[in-house]
């Protein structure tokens, strides 16, 4: 099931990266343009000069960057890097019913203001028996082997998400963190226990106290189009398994 589409993306060549948010792209008709990278971050294992990428046009004619970076071709299979989209995927998944390891979700809200530490939930639903779930929602793509890996950079603002979550679920609300793996080129999870220790630790404590974990396989379906434009779709089939990479 596709959850969300995009259309009329431009195919093109990855020059570099920098500044964080920019890319250099040569499009298929020679052209060279300045592309926005949400995805600030170290990026590591994402991206080599020479991918091939998908930029979606930007839809405010007046800004100044004309296009954004959508997902780039690895060797193993397509890596979405645009940050805003795995907080949709899940969310349009949860109001569908369609959410590996969260069945039965309604009454979907994003962006609610929660915890003592005053922050964002980015899903809040309620379940079948009217309780509030809860989801943190984190886009994984780092890769290590076999493994997709989370965070590629220490994050304390990530280790305050958990213990938030732990916070919801001492009160008696349900609470999960769902990782987002955003490429198809690994079958198991783990948190990135060897750059973020205190995270893996948390994470490890959060899944005892009750905070689901919920490593979410991502499918990206992508069409080339005969005006040579693409589409492409995401679809959550389930979920990968957590095995820790010691």
């Amino acid at each position: 099931m596709i959850l969300l589409e995009k259309s009329g993306l431009l195919p093109g060549t990855l020059i570099q990266r920098y500044k964080r948010f920019l890319v250099d792209v040569r499009l298929d008709d020679g052209c060279v343009v300045t592309a926005h990278s949400t995805n600030t971050g170290s990026m590591k294992t994402c991206w080599e000069p020479g991918d091939t990428v998908l930029l979606e046009p930007a839809a405010n004619p007046d800004r100044k960057l004309k296009f954004t970076w959508l997902a780039v071709a690895r060797p193993g299979g397509w890596v979405g890097v645009e940050t805003g989209m795995p907080n949709r995927v899940v969310a349009e998944a949860a109001r569908r019913d369609a959410l590996p390891g969260l069945p039965g979700l309604h009454t979907v809200r994003t962006e609610v203001k929660y915890g003592a530490e005053r922050s964002r939930i980015d899903v809040l639903a309620l379940d079948g028996e009217g309780r509030q779930v809860f989801i943190e929602v984190k886009n994984a793509t780092l890769k290590a082997g076999d493994w997709a890996l989370f965070p590629d950079a220490v994050t304390e603002r990530g280790t305050k998400h958990l213990r938030e979550l732990q916070a919801m679920v001492e009160e008696g609300h349900r609470a999960a963190i769902a990782f987002f793996v955003h490429r198809s080129d690994v079958d198991r999870f783990d948190a990135a226990r060897e750059i973020d220790p205190a995270y893996a630790l948390e994470l490890d404590r959060a899944a005892a106290k009750g905070v689901g974990v919920l490593p979410l396989a991502v499918r990206m379906v992508t069409s080339p189009g005969a005006n040579g434009l693409w589409s492409m779709g995401w679809e959550l089939p389930g979920l990968l398994p957590w095995v820790p990479r010691r």
